[in-house]
């Protein structure tokens, strides 16, 4: 009878001990997360297109009732890359911020494996579908004459 007090005590504080390190871990876990911010990076607009898709609301008598819905092509340069990204408003008046619309634009975006997020001037973020991946065309830079001896 004393062996079996003695072993339960023992399971006792083992699985204190158990149930301590767990809280502890568990605790730890947050604040790991949170130190994780996502990184953004420069990116140059190269190109803003606003086109149509054309979606079938219904059929009437065979024939399609359709919509147009207006969505904005985006391409951003990031160091050698061009991402082609696509954005459909929530509204049909939507649009994207004027400081965008500047000829070489600078942003910041941090990518994704599918999205690319855009910071806007406000401070939030805009998600874009990635459609597509480029080579940026090779700068080409004309060095001046080197003079003659």
């Amino acid at each position: 009878m004393p062996g079996d007090i003695a072993a339960s005590a023992w399971l006792i504080l083992v699985s204190m001990k158990f149930c301590v390190v767990l809280l502890l871990a568990l605790t730890s876990l947050p604040s790991l997360s949170a130190a994780e911010k996502p990184l953004y990076e420069a990116g140059k607009i190269v190109g803003i297109q606003q086109k149509t898709k054309t979606r079938i609301l219904y059929y009437q008598v065979d024939t399609p009732v359709t919509k147009e819905d207006p969505y904005y092509e985006l391409s951003v340069q990031v160091k050698d890359t061009i991402y082609v990204g696509d954005y459909s408003p929530r509204h049909a008046g939507d649009a994207l911020p004027e400081e965008w619309n500047v000829p070489q634009a600078e942003v910041r975006l941090r990518l994704d494996r599918h999205y690319m997020y855009l910071m806007r001037p406000a401070g939030t973020e805009l998600q874009f579908v990635i459609m597509k991946r480029m080579a940026a065309p090779a700068q080409t830079i004309s060095e001046p004459p080197s003079p003659k001896k």
